[in-house]
């Protein structure tokens, strides 16, 4: 019998997902463990791989396809011996109309057209691995095509009944259009002058409309500007800045990479702000919280987020416990996240959870910012980069390599005398490092 394979569920939140690509074809052989396909989720995009072991006998849904629910047939692997070809399409590949509520299902005549000798364009095939084009899908006397494809259309001057759509159910999408332009020209025949009047119509408002790429958004960059929009408009935000010195974390970071090299260990200045910020919410229990709704909660661990730009987003991998952790092991696992999250490849509970976040732009100089707070936290902590400043030192003007942090507080949960609690107590556990060792 065909075993069918089902859009799965990557992360408990998960309940659809976009079919990026599909790492396969109809007739390959796959064995439990393979990477099938590669599906983007609304936290980032995962590996997905196989659990049966059989031939690919149908791609029922065609990479690029958007908005697939859990647990919808997405392939279907040929049973033992049986072919590709003997494996009927799947029903998710030919949706049926459903019958009117509380009758039985009528038929339906299409409109009628204007020109009596024009048929409707058949329905996309099945199967094929999602590769091939289709005739555009028409509903009534309406063809489907994304609205950048149609306005594209419009200014070349195309007929979209004639383009062959390439996305989900026959969709014309752009490049069918752009590919369209390239191959065909206006017969001589029926071609005819414009007016002056439509080419200017149709000129740019401005020389810039014309010098720009509409992008699409991915599903983490959708779930990105969901979750910052709501921070804001939801979350009191309170900001507290500190100026921190850095000469002595600096000084122990390289003591302890001479002393680490021979086990392959080298630590970054971040895995130090990490654990500092570890250390200050044990001393501080009072910002380790979240607002949730009518409670407020209040968390025993230190689970630090920390921000990762990765190429489908700004994420967050979870370095759990940090308060509890040596250096070495916060800096070996973070390494290992952020190579994953550039890859693309966390897993839901590399990244779901946390009970603060750490924020660092110093590497790119940035002296100083305000962060987002990452919803449900209490806070974020902003830091920028070290740099010489003037410095009282022992009552003398002098030099010293300087940061400046600041922690972003959800008021709601954090008062303004606990965050400057906290923000102190990172500043001394900073110019005080070797409090971080023990």
């Amino acid at each position: 019998m065909p075993i069918t394979i089902k859009m799965p569920a990557l992360s408990p939140t998960m309940e659809e997902g976009t079919l990026a690509r599909w790492l396969v074809k109809v007739g390959d052989e796959v064995r439990a463990g393979d990477v099938m396909a590669e599906i983007e989720t609304d936290k980032a995009t995962m590996e997905f791989e196989a659990v049966d072991e059989g031939v690919i006998a149908e791609i029922a849904v065609p990479e690029g396809t958007e908005g697939v629910k859990v647990g919808t047939v997405i392939a279907t692997l040929a049973g033992e011996g049986e072919g590709a070809s003997e494996v009927e399409p799947s029903a998710a590949a030919h949706p049926l109309p459903l019958p009117p509520a509380g009758g039985e299902q009528k038929a339906t005549t299409p409109a009628p057209r204007n020109n009596s000798t024009e048929r409707p364009s058949p329905l996309p095939l099945a199967g094929g691995g999602g590769g091939g084009q289709s005739r555009p899908t028409e509903q009534g006397d309406r063809i489907i095509a994304s609205p950048l494809a149609k306005r594209i259309a419009a200014e070349a001057g195309i007929d979209l009944a004639t383009v062959m759509g390439s996305g989900p159910n026959g969709r014309i999408v752009k490049a069918d259009v752009e590919g369209a332009s390239k191959t065909s020209a206006p017969s001589p025949t029926t071609a005819e002058p414009e007016p002056v009047e439509a080419s200017a119509a149709k000129a740019p408002a401005s020389d810039l409309d014309a010098h720009y790429e509409a992008q699409k958004l991915n599903n983490v960059r959708k779930v990105i500007a969901r979750r910052l929009t709501e921070a804001k408009q939801t979350i009191p935000h309170i900001y507290l800045t500190v100026d921190v010195r850095l000469d002595a974390l600096l000084k122990l970071r390289g003591e302890l990479n001479a002393s680490l090299e021979p086990d392959g260990v080298k630590l970054s200045v971040n895995d130090l702000l990490i654990k500092a910020l570890a250390r200050a919410l044990q001393r501080v229990p009072q910002c380790n919280v979240s607002f949730q709704g009518e409670e407020l909660f209040r968390y025993s661990r230190q689970d630090i987020s920390v921000a990762v730009a990765a190429p489908s987003g700004l994420i967050t991998p979870i370095i759990r416990d940090a308060g509890r952790k040596g250096l070495a092991e916060i800096s070996t696992e973070m390494k290992a996240l952020a190579a994953k999250a550039k890859d693309g490849k966390l897993q839901p509970q590399d990244y779901q959870g946390g009970t603060a976040s750490l924020s660092n732009l110093g590497m790119f100089g940035t002296k100083q910012f305000d962060a987002v707070i990452n919803p449900p936290q209490g806070m974020i902590l902003a830091v920028g980069a070290g740099e010489q400043r003037p410095w009282v030192i022992d009552g003398a003007l002098g030099i010293a390599t300087v940061m400046s942090a600041t922690g972003s507080f959800d008021h709601r949960a954090i008062d303004g005398v606990d965050g400057a609690q906290l923000m102190d107590a990172f500043r001394q556990l900073v110019e005080n490092p070797m409090g971080l060792v023990v």
